[in-house]
């Protein structure tokens, strides 16, 4: 068999397992259980720079972004660590961030493995529970498009580390899992998920899941502070904030009806859910088609 990227390596196993969403949902005694989890290396995902504690906290930040794009409340995360070799200094970071993220947002560690690897490959499974949750295929046309936060967080950071502002870069990599939004969000959604693949890449994956389209205007699209500073055209700063990924906020359609709702909870409203199943982009006066391209392992 010819090698493939992840993207379509995941198109072909969801003929074979229920892939796609951020989470499965387990039901379990009338209960909703949500479970996810990732796996993320030394060389593809933890620059020069940054710190064990920042390692700790991203890598179990990422599993409960999951179960905020799904509506759901953490309960418990269970981390497997393998490293050429164990040093008690940088474990004890690491697991000082994990925890320190878990006390942020909910959840607690609960065990996990320890293992001899080739280079650090953390593992992280987070286990929730949801009253209602919310998946990638219920967006209807005339829904709002909306996002939390800013995006292009990781992008700016990836940048500070090429840079030497590593104190910088790792403040901006410990993003906050957006639970409590997803929770609210997740009472009004016809769905959802975390914007780990980028801003277009998401839409992309909404979109086939729904059968819908999405037209987003590139003014109304929340850059973060960093993105802004640090790019150098509106060129870069649309790579930055749309493609390159690993933002992890929210991304969720919801009702016209709730638009007021939306504004109380500080959302960002970037555009509609239309039935032409294409993903465009208002960027001035032009409408251009947003590329189904993000971030790739």
């Amino acid at each position: 068999m010819s090698a493939v990227d992840e993207k379509e390596a995941l198109d072909w196993l969801a003929g074979r397992m229920p892939v796609g969403d951020d989470c499965y949902v387990l039901t379990q005694g009338g209960e909703d259980l949500l479970l996810t989890t990732d796996m993320l290396h030394r060389s593809a995902d933890f620059p020069a720079g940054i710190t064990d504690f920042t390692i700790g906290w991203r890598s179990v930040a990422v599993s409960l972004s999951d179960l905020a794009g799904t509506g759901g409340r953490p309960l418990a995360v269970l981390i497997a660590y393998g490293a050429p070799q164990f040093e008690l200094d940088s474990l004890e970071e690491f697991l000082d961030g994990a925890e320190e993220v878990c006390s942020l947002v909910g959840g607690r560690i609960v065990g996990g493995d320890l293992d001899r690897h080739q280079e650090l490959t953390i593992t992280t499974t987070a286990i929730g529970e949801a009253e209602r949750p919310v998946d990638r295929s219920g967006a209807e046309p005339g829904d709002l498009v909306t996002v939390t936060g800013d995006l292009g967080r990781t992008a700016a950071a990836l940048k500070l580390f090429e840079k030497g502002e590593v104190d910088r870069a790792n403040e901006l990599f410990r993003f906050e899992p957006r639970i409590q939004e997803g929770l609210q969000l997740g009472e009004m959604a016809t769905s959802m998920m975390d914007i780990s693949d980028g801003l277009a890449r998401s839409l992309h994956q909404i979109s086939r899941a729904s059968d819908v389209g999405f037209r987003v205007t590139e003014g109304k699209i929340p850059f973060a502070p960093s993105v802004e500073e640090l790019s150098e055209s509106p060129e870069e700063r649309r790579e930055l904030g749309l493609f390159t990924g690993e933002d992890f906020e929210l991304l969720a359609t919801v009702p016209a009806q709730y638009k007021f709702d939306l504004a109380t909870l500080g959302v960002r409203v970037i555009g509609e859910v239309t039935a032409e199943e294409e993903v465009r982009v208002a960027s001035g006066m032009e409408v251009i088609d947003l590329e189904d391209r993000g971030y790739v392992h």
